[in-house]
């Protein structure tokens, strides 16, 4: 098999890996227009990639606060560092409902956002990517734990009161 048919066969498992992978994949150019909308996205947003290539991240997802969010990415962008979000900080980016019938009780979907920079052959950055994972099992969990802290020191201050 000659070198070139290798390289193109490579080229073709990973990108089915990055369309499958159960993490949101999203690259953006210096103006926030998205590049790489991959499946993850797509099935949660109800957005196909060609419905959302080279258009605005604001446009589409108003919800998002531009002034915040480039704040964000600018460090991304001119230090080529990673930026974080984390649910426990801000429970959403996309807001996507939630889907999975064990965590059922919450109605959109905890995420963790991690941006960094994509680094050409000439060392500059013209693009970011974002990663986002659910968090909602975690959201949940830690919630559920919280709640059960709170009874039990309320529980334990009852009996002391009670003696």
């Amino acid at each position: 098999m000659s070198q070139h048919l290798d390289d193109l066969l490579e080229f073709h498992w990973m990108m089915d890996m990055l369309q499958t992978v159960d993490v949101g994949i999203v690259v953006l150019n210096r103006q926030f227009k998205i590049q790489v909308w991959n499946g993850f996205m797509e099935s949660h947003s109800g957005m196909l990639p060609s419905d959302v290539r080279d258009k605005s991240l604001f446009d589409l997802f108003p919800t998002i606060k531009e002034n915040w969010f480039k704040q964000k990415s600018k460090p991304v962008f001119e230090l080529k560092t990673r930026a974080f979000m984390t649910w426990e900080q801000r429970p959403y980016l996309f807001k996507f409902p939630n889907y999975r019938p064990i965590t059922g009780s919450e109605s959109f979907m905890y995420q963790n956002i991690t941006l960094s920079p994509l680094i050409s052959a000439t060392g500059n950055v013209e693009y970011i990517s974002m990663m986002i994972y659910d968090m909602t099992d975690v959201a949940v969990g830690k919630k559920q734990l919280e709640a059960i802290q709170v009874h039990m020191t309320e529980a334990q201050e009852r009996n002391q009161l009670a003696r």
